[in-house]
C-alpha cells in the first residue's frame, strides 16, 4: 500500500513539474541564423501548437507558421516557432507575432560577425514529436556570455504555488486529525470489539462436547 502511495505522489509531482517546465518562460542566449515561414498540417501533436493568429481562421487544419532558426552560444542548433498565444493558454497575451518575426530577421548574423540575442520562450523541443518552443520576445545582448537575468516571474509564481499547496496541506492535516482520524479509530475499535465478541461466541461452541 505504501508503494502505491509513493508511486501516486511521485507521478503527481512529476506531472506538476513538467507542467511548470513547459509553461514558465525561459531565456536562451542565441545567434539568429535564419527566419522562415512553413505550412504545418496539425496531427497528433496539435496540443503543442498555439492557436491561429488573432483575426485568422482558427478552425483550419493547417496554416502557415513562422519559425526562427538559431545557434546557441555552445554551438548547438535550436529552432523556435513564433505563434500568437492571444487570450488562450499559456497566458502570455502575445499578439505581435509578425513584429517579432521582423525583429528576428533583423537580428540575423553570420559566424564571422556574430550578434547574440536573449530569446525568451516557453515549451519544449522534441524532434521525434516535431514540437518546438514558442518564442515570446527577443532582446539584443553584448555577447554569448551575457547574463540571462534573474527569472523573477518564475520565482514569484512558484513561490505562490508552493505557498498555496502548503496552506492546503496544513488545513487538510488539521481536518484529518480533527475529523477523519477519530472516525477511523472509532470504526477500528468497533470492529475490534465485534471481532472479540464473535471470537468469544465461537469459543463457547468449542467448549461444548
Amino acid at each position: 500500500m505504501a508503494i502505491v502511495k509513493w508511486v501516486f505522489w511521485i507521478t503527481v509531482w512529476v506531472l506538476i513539474g513538467a507542467f511548470f517546465h513547459y509553461t514558465l518562460p525561459q531565456v536562451d542566449i542565441v545567434r539568429v541564423t535564419d527566419t522562415y515561414e512553413k505550412r504545418i498540417d496539425f496531427g497528433e501533436n496539435s496540443i503543442f501548437w498555439a492557436q491561429a493568429d488573432i483575426g485568422t481562421d482558427g478552425a483550419a487544419v493547417n496554416r502557415d507558421v513562422f519559425f526562427i532558426q538559431t545557434r546557441r552560444a555552445k554551438g548547438d542548433v535550436m529552432v523556435y516557432r513564433n505563434e500568437d498565444t492571444g487570450w488562450g493558454w499559456p497566458p502570455y497575451f502575445k499578439f505581435d507575432t509578425s513584429n517579432l518575426q521582423a525583429e528576428a530577421a533583423d537580428a540575423k548574423s553570420t559566424t564571422g560577425a556574430p550578434t547574440y540575442v536573449a530569446l525568451k520562450h516557453y515549451g519544449w523541443r522534441n524532434e521525434f514529436l516535431t514540437i518546438f518552443p514558442n518564442a515570446i520576445s527577443i532582446q539584443a545582448v553584448e555577447g554569448p556570455d551575457s547574463s540571462k537575468g534573474i527569472p523573477w516571474l518564475n520565482i514569484i509564481i512558484l513561490t505562490l504555488f508552493f505557498a498555496i499547496v502548503y496552506a492546503i496541506w496544513v488545513r487538510w492535516r488539521r481536518f484529518r486529525m480533527a475529523r477523519i482520524d477519530p472516525t477511523l479509530e472509532a470504526i477500528e475499535d468497533d470492529f475490534a470489539e465485534k471481532s472479540g465478541r464473535f471470537s468469544r461466541w465461537l469459543g463457547t461452541w468449542r467448549k461444548k462436547p
